[in-house]
């Protein structure tokens, strides 16, 4: 199962010449970076990338444009940076929804993660909350565990679309559980989360910052957090690893990433900017407004992360039948 990301400070220490020497033979081009985000102004990808951009412009001494390119649910962003020119003028935002979830349920993608892209750095990550509606007879997760169990066939899960985020945590729940429950797709997460608390369906897995509210309000009752460690936003909630599977984690992670063939002095210079820019304290102080984590690690541990979620989503894709087209 894919662990958080965790980098020493004396890993962050070692690498600080390395990265000054080989910055120098090679720098980012004489003009604004095209910083590129898959989905459209306001989302969780563009409020990430709109927080970063200032703090990693002026340490690469360049000015950054956020650049939107909407559609297929990142992919169409992912698709124009795997095929741009490697010399750094462009340089892309992504959750792990577009760069490994989609290419493991549907492997006719344009681009492969593992070869099309070069890692650079984790950004943060955003967990999901496992939530019921607010009389279902079970008060933790080892109790919907139990009721799930006691009751094939009887409870539903909600989400917010087939093969997103939301039905991918439900089926990961279900496969790690040994459950069955019945799969209702919505389309979007507003008319699903509705229906939860109208008590029309049993559970959902929302995003933290969206279901959060609603389960403080007591509107529906959440049960644990879909991320290894709880976040800092609601630490009081425990994660669904730690109150009844072990391991379990499905969470939304964001992570940068430059054109494939880019230079090793390039995705370090950017590495160490986007590193520095996440570690400053107001940019920590927001990504907790945002129901973010932030995540740290060197290109190639963030690299070997990328292809452990790859190969955790395919292996359930192959295991649960899933797929899309």
């Amino acid at each position: 199962m894919v662990k958080p990301i965790r980098r020493s400070i004396v890993t962050g220490l070692l690498a600080a010449p390395f990265v000054a020497a080989h910055a120098r033979a090679q720098e980012f081009p004489d003009r604004p970076l095209r910083f590129i985000v898959g989905f459209p102004p306001g989302g969780p990808n563009d409020l990430l990338a709109r927080l970063i951009a200032p703090g990693i412009g002026e340490r690469l001494g360049r000015s950054i444009v956020v650049e939107n390119k909407a559609g297929a649910n990142g992919e169409i962003a992912a698709s124009f940076t795997a095929k741009s020119a490697p010399d750094g003028g462009i340089f892309m935002l992504a959750s792990n929804g577009s760069t490994t979830v989609a290419p493991a349920l549907n492997r006719n993608m344009p681009y492969d993660v593992r070869t099309d892209f070069a890692a650079v750095a984790p950004v943060g990550i955003n967990p999901m909350l496992l939530v019921t509606r607010p009389d279902l007879p079970a008060r933790n997760v080892t109790e919907l565990l139990a009721l799930a169990r006691a009751q094939p066939g009887k409870l539903n899960g909600a989400s917010a679309g087939a093969g997103g985020a939301t039905h991918l945590a439900l089926e990961l729940f279900k496969a790690m559980g040994k459950l069955d429950i019945v799969h209702v797709p919505y389309k979007g997460g507003g008319p699903a989360m509705a229906d939860l608390m109208a008590n029309l369906v049993d559970i959902y897995f929302g995003g933290l910052s969206t279901a959060l509210p609603h389960a403080r309000s007591g509107k529906m009752r959440a049960l644990g957090q879909t991320s290894l460690a709880r976040s800092a936003a609601a630490a009081d909630i425990p994660t669904i690893a730690e109150s009844g599977l072990p391991g379990y984690e499905a969470a939304i992670s964001y992570g940068i990433f430059l054109p494939p063939g880019a230079s090793k002095a390039l995705v370090e210079r950017l590495h160490a900017a986007v590193d520095a820019t996440v570690r400053s304290p107001d940019i920590l102080r927001k990504f907790v407004d945002l129901g973010a984590d932030p995540q740290f690690g060197s290109p190639a541990e963030f690299a070997a992360y990328v292809a452990d979620d790859f190969a955790k989503w395919a292996r359930l894709a192959k295991e649960a039948g899933l797929k899309t087209e």
